[in-house]
């Protein structure tokens, strides 16, 4: 078979499909987007991007209790929303193989925690693998989907950022065909009422207990022989120690739950000094001393950020050898695209000086400077919620002067029951939906919004005004956020009402338009050096302190610069 050089992510999908996978479903969220990405691709497994995670995870049983091996993706946060249906799955098992694949983001380059999702394999009792590489990403895949079907049970594979999206060479293998298998009617197994969720639990306790016997002799749990100093790892930071410490001895985890106890104690009468390295929290560590086994570990670590070889090399290797130190890079902080729709909003909100409840997505970025348009950002739907709390805690007249901001995707995502508990509870706040028309964020996946599914292909539309109609709200305002009269007129005229309003600030994601448009320049004989558009905080104004520069390999005339202007000064190039 071919050899093919792989992202992790593309090595999971791909593996996923060789191994017989039929069904997957995901909602979008970096680092793990591209699986679904790339499985969507493959023509013989039907894939979809579903409203949020709990969706994905439910379908995705209902799909492997229907007899074809399932695939559900989602990043660690997303793990938070499909924990509802996850802990039950354990206990209903499955008929063909379900594999959950949980992306954790140590160093949080694009999330809101570090949470560690290895503690969500041991608190629901569900296998973990850890692969530390895109080869072993995609050779994984195949053991998950037996292990599932062996002990009748879901199993994670747990990736993060930095195996999501490093590449590595993979050595394809043949492709399982893996039938649908027959559906058979079974209240005992998949019907989790009292009385026989009892029962399943029983079974799964059962289950786990082979699994654990199955980890004691997997060749995925390995020992690579060296010195009498012991190393215990798992995932990327295996590469790390075999990078810093060459000579050690490395006991190296494919399977991080259930650990395999005796075969750890066996490697650990070799050596004469044993540590853990692993990233986030001491998972490992605690399980081994539990079980008492003596090794060193988080004295040394920090359970935040991501671990690296130099940390590696400064914290178990001689500190008198000098090692080779990575430069520094500069800091490269996100921003909003020239052109943004979202731009507009915060500088409309920082204007009227509005407190708003922020939400996840490009928009969150509006928190920054020169913007610094959002008070608040929780989690995927918290926005609604919190401004319905901060009402009830400061009161009506504070809500006159408070707004919760949410993307198109996220109100389906999370959204909806928020603003239905907002109207229930007679708030009077007023909810900005910013409606992009895409998932912007995560790469510009489709919704239920857009009016197409994941290949492309027309599918039926939501239509965000009559969903928010159907909700109970009365006052329902769609505008164009770059009118900025139009947009400011309205907010003034919502948040001073006595009940709840919507207002859909309606443009599309300025990425979603190839066609080239002129850019834009400023007249220096105009020009006062007011600063009023790099208030904006556009990359392409570019500020010089005596003067102000439009960047022409930035702009993308989106015209917004234009708008906000006191001397007409900025002007299309040419003209």
């Amino acid at each position: 078979m071919d050899k093919m050089l792989l992202l992790g992510n593309e090595a999971i999908a791909r593996g996923a499909r060789d191994a017989g996978c039929k069904v997957a479903f995901a909602y979008p969220g970096t680092p793990s987007t591209e699986i679904t990405e790339t499985i969507s691709k493959f023509d013989d497994v039907d894939s979809s991007w579903t409203p949020n995670e709990k969706v994905a995870l439910e379908a995705a049983v209902g799909s492997c209790v229907g007899g074809a091996r399932s695939l559900c993706c989602m990043k660690h946060v997303g793990l938070n929303v499909a924990a509802d249906p996850l802990f039950t799955a354990a206990y209903v098992g499955v008929n063909a193989g379900l594999v959950i694949v949980v992306a954790d983001d140590p160093g949080m380059h694009s999330s809101q925690n570090e949470q560690d999702s290895r503690y969500y394999a041991l608190s629901a009792h569900v296998p973990m693998l850890e692969p530390s590489d895109s080869q072993e990403a995609y050779d994984f895949m195949r053991i998950g989907y037996e292990i599932s079907e062996e002990f009748d049970i879901p199993v994670f594979l747990r990736i993060t950022t930095r195996i999501a999206h490093a590449r590595s060479e993979v050595q394809l293998r043949d492709k399982i065909s893996a039938p649908i298998k027959a559906y058979e009617k079974n209240a005992a197994k998949y019907v989790m009422m009292p009385a026989m969720a009892r029962a399943r639990h029983v079974a799964l306790e059962a289950n786990i207990k082979k699994v654990t016997e199955y980890a004691e002799k997997s060749e995925i749990n390995y020992v690579k022989k060296g010195n009498d100093v012991g190393v215990i790892t798992s995932g990327m930071s295996y590469q790390y120690v075999c990078e810093a410490m060459p000579n050690a001895s490395i006991f190296k985890l494919g399977m991080v739950y259930p650990l395999p106890i005796n075969k750890i104690k066996a490697f650990a009468s070799t050596v004469k000094t044993l540590y853990v390295v692993e990233e986030l929290e001491p998972y490992i560590e605690n399980t081994l001393k539990a079980a008492g086994i003596n090794v060193i570990g988080k004295e040394l670590f920090s359970s935040r950020g991501e671990l690296s070889t130099n940390i590696v090399l400064d914290k178990l290797c001689d500190t008198t050898v000098e090692h080779a130190k990575s430069p520094e890079l500069p800091i490269r902080p996100p921003v909003m695209c020239p052109g943004c729709p979202h731009r507009a909003v915060y500088y409309m909100l920082k204007k009227l000086k509005l407190t708003a409840t922020g939400d996840i997505g490009c928009y969150t970025l509006g928190a920054l400077p020169p913007l610094q348009g959002i008070d608040t950002c929780l989690c995927m739907g918290g926005s609604i919620p919190m401004a319905m709390g901060m009402e009830k805690a400061q009161g009506s007249d504070f809500a006159k002067n408070l707004v919760a901001v949410i993307g198109d995707s996220t109100f389906i995502h999370s959204g909806i029951t928020g603003l239905i508990e907002a109207v229930y509870t007679r708030s009077t706040f007023t909810v900005l939906i910013l409606d992009n028309a895409t998932t912007g964020m995560t790469g510009h996946q489709n919704h239920p919004a857009t009016g197409y599914d994941i290949k492309g292909n027309a599918a039926p539309k939501l239509d965000i005004k009559e969903m928010v109609k159907a909700t109970g709200v009365k006052n329902i305002t769609v505008v164009d956020p770059f009118d900025l009269d139009k947009l400011q007129e309205t907010l003034k005229t919502e948040t001073a009402r006595d009940e709840l309003s919507v207002v859909i600030c309606q443009r599309p994601c300025v990425l979603l338009d190839k066609f080239e448009k002129p850019s834009f320049v400023i007249n220096k004989d105009k020009c006062m050096n007011c600063k009023a558009c790099v208030k904006l905080g556009c990359p392409a104004i570019e500020d010089l302190k005596d003067s102000v520069r439009i960047n022409q390999g930035l702009c993308v005339g989106c015209e917004l610069c234009i708008s906000v202007c006191p001397f007409e000064a900025i002007e299309k190039e040419g003209a």
